[in-house]
């Protein structure tokens, strides 16, 4: 039997966004987590879309900084009409 080992990209501190009008949340901590999102269960398919799928495949690749890929997610995220979560600090 051969095992497989995965090796997931940390990207920098995790990105929550609200993903429903009832407040229901989803963290993005690794770029591999991104791009499945983007893949298999994103509802709005566009341009950004696209673009931060391209830039993750890249990053995924070491063809590309991670932080570009990130911004393309971000930017994304923000088009399909997720907002950022954010927590209170105290």
């Amino acid at each position: 039997m051969t095992e497989h080992t995965l090796i997931e990209i940390n990207w920098g501190n995790p990105i929550t966004f609200v993903l429903s009008p009832d407040g229901g949340t989803q963290t993005f901590a690794t770029i591999e987590k991104a791009f499945y999102w983007l893949r298999k269960k994103w509802q709005v398919a566009d341009q950004d879309r696209d673009i931060a799928l391209a830039q993750i495949d890249a990053t995924m690749h070491c063809l590309a900084p991670v932080g570009t890929a990130r911004r393309a997610f971000i930017k994304a995220a923000k088009s399909a009409g997720f907002e950022p979560a954010y927590t209170a600090v105290s």
